[in-house]
């Protein structure tokens, strides 16, 4: 594959949207999130190795109406009234910036945006570590591991985006999105400027 396709900056996002109709709270929750004009295709999580992570305000120009942009995507939808629904992407950075990170996503019911965020982060840590071949004890508490991982000086940064919501009271499907999306800086084909797009809900 070309390194052309390697993505060279990512951002993140999120947005909720609520309708009747679930593909339409999907839809509500894309313009939310300011990604609703592409064409989203996903894949699995790699944070590529040189890529930066930009604010969202520096990222969403690169997007233009009707691109087919790469995403990692978390997204999360109930009807039920008064549900508690959370989705997140965790990201964990190596050091070493020739060597390539991990994006994690993760969806659930009943956790609060705290904790959905903070087990996503510590999946993706967890999944660099391993490939770093950082020695840590599964179970200990996330704090416990961070440490190690600091202290390992291998993973300089894990972070995490997560959007909740509340089921509508009424009863209307309610969706949530991430996003997190690199851009291929000196991308010079008339096909446009492909990216990786990182979603939650």
């Amino acid at each position: 594959m070309s390194k052309d396709m390697v993505p060279k900056r990512i951002f993140f996002t999120k947005g909720v949207g609520k309708h009747k109709e679930r593909l339409t709270s999907f839809e509500l929750a894309l313009r939310d999130a300011g990604i609703a004009a592409q064409n989203l295709v996903r894949v699995s999580s790699i944070f590529p190795p040189q890529c930066k992570l930009v604010p969202r305000s520096q990222g969403l120009p690169y997007l233009s109406p009707g691109e087919v942009v790469f995403s990692v995507v978390a997204e999360n939808s109930t009807h039920e009234p008064h549900r508690l629904l959370a989705a997140s992407i965790g990201v964990a950075i190596p050091a070493d910036r020739n060597t390539y990170g991990y994006l994690s996503e993760h969806h659930s019911f009943g956790e609060t945006e705290d904790s959905a965020g903070d087990y996503a982060e510590e999946l993706a840590a967890e999944m660099l570590a391993t490939t770093l071949n950082v020695e840590f004890d599964p179970d200990r508490s996330w704090d416990e591991k961070k440490e190690i991982y600091r202290i390992s000086n291998k993973i300089v940064r894990t972070a995490n985006v997560t959007q909740s919501a509340v089921g509508d009271k009424r009863g209307l499907w309610t969706a949530s999105t991430k996003l997190t999306r690199p851009d291929l800086a000196n991308w010079d084909s008339s096909d446009g400027c492909p990216c990786m797009v990182v979603l939650g809900s």
